[in-house]
């Protein structure tokens, strides 16, 4: 099993909090409080309002979050022809990226891409594509992300059938000795978590549960199962 996105070897569950739901007038502030309360890594929502209908940040933001943390950036890239901006957020100094199965238009060549820049490969996919759809390409990637709601917005409610794709993941994972590490991304919170973490998922990205939370650190240690 992968364990590149965690600290000192530690073998657990990661918390990858999604900067989506953060203060946008504070990231600093917020990165810092949340790598205080024992994040592993940060999600980073990236949206180009025509993939998704919402628009985010691109590679200047992401560069600049990169002068502000150690942690790992995870850049979700809900956006048509991903590859095109492969070199920027490569240059920007992201640590991984995840592009969907249907806004590539070579996936196979696009993750290949990924890694040739240094990057860990990320794939995901909408809920309502057929999980078999990205079957050929696990073998390609470092990351499946399992998308529990439709992506571009957040707070969303947790998808239950999302556990199902998550266990039917970890299951060809076995079968196949690949591997790649399973994430879940959104609605997932501390009641859902348990259930995650039962199906087979190593890493849960978590924004409004998280940041909301009055006591961050607690919350993550509740998505953890601690």
């Amino acid at each position: 099993m992968s364990s590149w996105w965690l600290r000192a070897a530690e073998r657990r569950v990661a918390v990858d909090p999604s900067l989506l739901s953060a203060d946008f007038a504070d990231l600093r502030g917020e990165m810092a409080s949340l790598a205080r309360a024992g994040a592993d890594m940060f999600h980073l929502d990236i949206m180009d309002g025509h993939f998704v209908p919402n628009l985010t940040f691109g590679p200047p933001v992401a560069a600049a979050l990169r002068r502000r943390t150690d942690l790992p950036l995870d850049a979700h890239l809900m956006v048509e022809r991903p590859a095109r901006l492969l070199d920027d957020f490569a240059e920007a100094g992201v640590d991984s990226i995840t592009i969907h199965v249907e806004a590539a238009d070579e996936p196979l060549a696009t993750l290949r891409a990924i890694g040739q820049r240094g990057m860990k490969r990320g794939l995901t996919l909408r809920p309502g594509t057929r999980l078999e759809t990205v079957r050929p390409l696990l073998g390609e990637i470092d990351l499946l992300l399992i998308m529990s709601v439709e992506p571009g917005f957040g707070g969303q409610h947790f998808m239950p059938a999302a556990l199902d794709r998550v266990a039917e993941a970890a299951a060809w994972r076995r079968g196949g000795n690949f591997g790649f590490a399973i994430s879940v991304d959104g609605g997932v919170e501390g009641h859902n978590a348990a259930d995650c973490r039962a199906a087979g998922a190593d890493i849960l990205v978590s924004g409004t549960y998280l940041l909301h939370a009055a006591n961050r650190a607690a919350a993550i240690r509740k998505l953890r199962g601690e």
